[in-house]
């Protein structure tokens, strides 16, 4: 059984407050699917054919946190993590290569980008440039986007994680 160290988001409060609480709140929801795993085991695919494993969703949400802070926010030209120029689902779901260290690391950093661009942005009406869109976006849009991503693949992360040792739950 994991256990759960996640901060509960608050159930009133003001916008941006609430946006970046949900965010953490799943980062912390998909490192607690990952957690106690040995490294054959995080990177166990759901069923064939599907590349997707736990490692997989690391590497992915790495790439996601990426290409909506700190390419949309600070530099356009920023390598992606594991794609090329351009955002590759299949690139960053090959957890075949590198180290489960490697993508816990620089899902971490990440993270840790996307956070300091969130705080150190004055609103969340500020504009920045997705060039996988060609389009701007402002802050609000890109976090609510990358909130709805975990979301989703919180819930193949519980599946996965099912699949791989049974554990169930939050």
């Amino acid at each position: 059984m994991t256990s759960d160290d996640r901060v509960a988001p608050p159930i009133t409060g003001n916008e941006r407050d609430t946006l970046r609480a949900n965010l953490d709140y799943h980062r912390a929801t998909l490192a607690m699917k990952c957690e106690g795993l040995t490294d054959e085991q995080l990177r166990r695919t759901s069923m064939p054919p599907s590349a997707l494993s736990l490692l997989a969703l690391v590497r992915h949400m790495a790439e996601v946190e990426r290409a909506w802070f700190r390419r949309v926010f600070e530099d356009a030209d920023a390598p992606m993590v594991w794609s090329g120029e351009m955002f590759d689902f299949q690139a960053a779901y090959d957890a075949s290569r590198g180290t489960v260290s490697e993508a816990f690391t620089a899902w971490r950093d990440e993270v840790e980008t996307s956070r300091r661009v969130e705080r150190e942005a004055g609103s969340l009406d500020v504009i920045g440039h997705q060039p996988r869109w060609e389009k701007d976006v402002s802050l609000r849009f890109a976090v609510v986007h990358v909130l709805l991503e975990y979301a989703r693949h919180n819930g193949h992360a519980d599946l996965v994680r099912e699949g791989v040792d049974g554990v169930v739950g939050a």
